[in-house]
């Protein structure tokens, strides 16, 4: 039910796009968006919210500027299909280092809402756009406050831009890029704490979204982080953050291979460190869109076997 009443709110939101109406003592603020930061596969938008706030969270619209442009307009490419909706409308346990502890905002306060890292994330509903965005590509967002009890849905905002990067080859990629990659793997297994897992399995924890649940995210950037390393990218600037995300996860075995659990609270700042790491946010780069076979760090990977 909570899915139908979202969907149908992010519905409102887009109904609006198409017809211009004027601002009611009923309906809620539009609020400000903007792009905050920039990686290969994702872009992170500030999303402030007006003076009545978000009391029913807020939806983002997003769409190549290639396709808007093609379309002509927001409404004819809605009316396509050429727009991805998600609605953030409870609280996050991935991304969580902000002023505003939910999504649900409070007038005048923010949250981030990064697109194309949200496979992980919770109190996002989301149908359509959980993959990573396409990297070297220039994409428009907007924003519209969604209705609850309270009050309808905003119009939305004025779309800002925001371009994925196409960093040079040296070399890292990021847990989306190795689950749809898997002949890509240089090694079969890799060890999480002390467990052994095989390839199917370590595909089938990448493919398990976290639900909250601080040992699955951690184990997604964990075994991009290795996956990464095992392929030749230096490891220098995790080599500790892996050290220590073992350690962490010690003899837990990540769902849906067991049944582990460990506090997003406790594993955030290492799911952080390696997230920036397989972004190409540390000295070591992303990679381009074919993973280069090294050996300079090869022999790293017995490391983690």
């Amino acid at each position: 039910m909570k899915l139908r009443q979202g969907i149908m709110a992010v519905m409102a939101c887009a109904a609006l796009a198409f017809t211009a109406l004027p601002a009611t003592a009923d309906r809620y603020d539009v609020p400000d968006v903007l792009v905050a930061e920039v990686s290969r596969v994702s872009v992170t938008l500030d999303v402030r919210a007006g003076a009545t706030g978000t009391p029913g969270g807020f939806a983002v619209q997003f769409i190549k500027s290639a396709d808007l442009s093609f379309a002509g307009s927001w409404d004819n490419a809605l009316s396509m299909g050429l727009v991805k909706i998600a609605e953030f409308v409870g609280t996050p346990t991935y991304n969580t280092l902000e002023t505003a502890p939910s999504y649900r905002l409070s007038p005048y306060s923010g949250h981030s809402a990064e697109v194309g890292d949200l496979f992980d994330e919770t109190g996002v509903v989301s149908s359509d756009f959980t993959l990573e965005l396409d990297p070297a590509t220039e994409y428009q967002f907007r924003a519209c406050a969604l209705g609850d009890g309270g009050g309808e849905s905003s119009l939305y905002s004025t779309a800002c831009r925001g371009g994925t990067l196409n960093q040079p080859q040296n070399c890292t990629y990021t847990q989306g890029y190795w689950k749809n990659h898997r002949s890509a793997w240089p090694v079969s297994s890799l060890k999480l704490g002390n467990t052994t897992y095989s390839k199917a399995q370590l595909l089938s924890i990448l493919n398990t979204p976290a639900q909250g649940n601080g040992l699955i995210i951690l184990s997604h950037q964990l075994i991009a982080a290795k996956l990464n390393i095992a392929q030749g990218a230096d490891p220098t600037p995790v080599s500790a953050i892996v050290a220590d995300a073992d350690a962490m996860i010690g003899n837990k075995v990540c769902p849906p291979i067991g049944s582990g659990f460990l506090d997003p609270s406790a594993t955030d700042t290492d799911s952080q460190a390696l997230d920036s790491y397989n972004n190409g946010d540390t000295y070591v780069p992303h990679c381009g869109t074919t993973p280069a076979q090294h050996s300079t760090w090869g022999a790293v990977k017995t490391l983690y076997r």
